[in-house]
Order: C-alpha cells, then structure tokens, then sequence
C-alpha cells in the first residue's frame, strides 16, 4: 500500500515537470501577466493565495480565481493530474507543482522559503476550498509564523453545499469532515457527536458509507439526515431520510458517488429530560445532601437540586419537609 502510494505521488510530480517543461518549451499560447502593484505580499515579498475550485461544475469557479490562477509566479495543486485538466480546460499556462498530505511538512516549508524570495503562489485542492479536510492548513499556518501574507479566494465547499441542501437546520453546524480511520479516535468522536446538538455535517466514500451509516446509528441513534451525492454535477441528489431508512436502503443498493452527509442534532429538550430522569434515581434528600458535601450551602444545594429536576425550589423544600414528617 505504502508503496503504491508512493508511486501515485512520483507520478504526480513528474506530472508537474513534464507540465512546466511543456511552458518553458512554449507550447500553447503565452498568458499576459497584467501589472498591479496591488498584488503580492509587501516588502518584496511574495503571497499565497487560497484558490477554490469547482467541486463537479466548472462554470462554478469564480473570475477572481480565474485572473489569479493566471497572475501568480507557482500554483501548488494537491493531485497534479486532477489539476492539469482544470487548467487546460481555462487555458491557464503557469507553472505548477505538487503539494498533498504526505509532503505537507517539508513542501510546506520549500514553498514559504519560495514566497519569502517574492514568488506568489496559489493553492488549490482536488475540489473545493483549500484548508478544508485538506493539507492546505499546514501550508497557512507555516506562512503566518514566517510572517507570509496569506489570502483566502471564496468559492465551492461540499460541506456548504450539502448544508444548504439539507432541509435541516442551518444556523448552528459542525463540520467533522471523514471520521478518523483509527478505531479509537473514531470511537471517541462518535461518542461526542452523540450529544452534539448542532447539525452534523460528514464526508464519506462510497465503498465505506455503509459501514459508516451503521457506526452513526449505534452512537446517535435513528435521526433525520440528508444523504448528499455528486454536488453540482448532472446526477446531484439530495435524499432527505432517515440513518435507519438509509441503511434499508443500501440493502439493495450500491452506494456510488462521494458522499456527504447532513445529520440533525440531538434535541436539546431531549437531553435535558433524560437527565432529569437520571435524579429520580435518587431521592431529593440525598440530592440535596450531595450538593452539601461539595461545599454548598443548604440554599444554594436545594436551588441546585431543584435546577436539576426541572422544579421550583419550593417544590424541593416541600418534598423535604414531607420527608421529615414522615421520618417522625
């Protein structure tokens, strides 16, 4: 595995040479670089741009990032071949060369070493906005401790277009991105996802979504969620479910195309009321007495106590009393 991997990545950069070759050789047409003094970073210094790309449509990528991706001394793109039809398909002839996880650290600090001698450099991913579940992140934060001008080019993300396409609630959101693939750290974040009452936004292949589907029931239960597929392209689809429905479903089905999926939160009232449920185990009276043994005063653990149970503090006090005239 290791071994094919390195292989992909020896390809990707003599992708990238035989591309920059080919510009320094003259094939295709020379691109005009407009003179602005607006662009780049200060003091001779050059600047990275955060480039978006299309996630399926191509007609989605903006003009600003059409006039950069043409403008900048360097792109660095995180699949080289992905990449090469992007640029053929807008005629964009500027240098390219390959930054993706398994180079980020010491790419990172070759491309910063770069832009420190005053070359501008664009960073675009596979799809979508740089930085996010990406390698981009390391790049960015090797800039600002170098002191490098970073700027960020809005455009595509799945996780937004999914959201937005959901149906469920938009306000308030958290994007996990793929689950880990170690079993441990995966376990721990469906664990804190269980309570997350915020609207749940993953990534997913395709080859692993049911698997996936039946680790979100056994941690979140049966919630409503949004199925996501093939975002902007001819066969988008947007399937408002449910996580049991889903996995009925793919009984039968083969999951296909990259998936994103959009999950509801968990209710905050239901949360409140289980653990409302959860101090009926014990009486008042030794609820009371606990928040006494922690320091508090008879007031403030009554007021405490009642808090908790979902009551007034006379409720609390009553029940008391009657505790006590019964116990006489």
């Amino acid at each position: 595995m290791e071994e094919r991997r390195q292989e992909e990545h020896e390809l990707m950069e003599q992708e990238a040479l035989e591309w920059n070759e080919a510009l320094r050789e003259g094939t295709g047409w020379e691109q005009e670089k407009r003179e602005d003094s607006s662009f780049g970073g200060k003091n001779g210094q050059g600047k990275l741009y955060l480039c978006s790309t299309p996630i399926g449509n191509l007609d989605d990528i903006t003009l600003r990032v059409l006039d950069t991706l043409k403008r900048v001394d360097l792109i660095a793109a995180e699949d080289t071949r992905h990449s090469i039809k992007l640029l053929n398909h807008f005629h964009i002839k500027t240098p390219m060369t390959s930054y993706h996880e398994y180079n980020k650290v010491e790419k990172a600090k070759y491309l910063v070493e770069k832009m420190a001698e005053g070359t501008n450099i664009a960073l675009i991913t596979d799809a979508g906005t740089p930085g996010i579940s990406d390698p981009g992140e390391e790049l960015v934060k090797q800039c600002y401790e170098a002191g490098i001008e970073v700027t960020s080019l809005p455009g595509p993300a799945a996780c937004i277009t999914a959201l937005t396409l959901s149906g469920l609630h938009t306000r308030r959101f958290a994007f996990e991105a793929f689950l880990p693939a170690d079993k441990k750290e995966r376990k721990t974040i469906l664990e804190e996802l269980s309570c997350e009452t915020r609207t749940i936004i993953l990534y997913e292949a395709p080859h692993r979504l049911v698997r996936t589907l039946g680790e979100l029931r056994e941690a979140l239960g049966n919630r409503r969620m949004t199925l996501c597929r093939e975002l902007t392209k001819k066969h988008e689809t947007a399937f408002r479910t449910t996580i049991d429905d889903l996995m009925d479903f793919y009984k039968d089905e083969k999951p296909l195309g990259e998936c994103v999926l959009v999950i509801e939160g968990r209710s905050r009232s239901e949360m409140e009321a289980e653990k409302r449920a959860s101090w009926e185990e014990i009486s008042i009276a030794e609820h009371v007495a606990m928040y006494e043994q922690q320091g508090n005063s008879r007031k403030d653990a009554m007021k405490l106590a009642a808090k908790d149970r979902g009551v007034s503090k006379r409720d609390i006090y009553k029940a008391l009393l009657d505790g006590e005239d019964s116990a006489e």
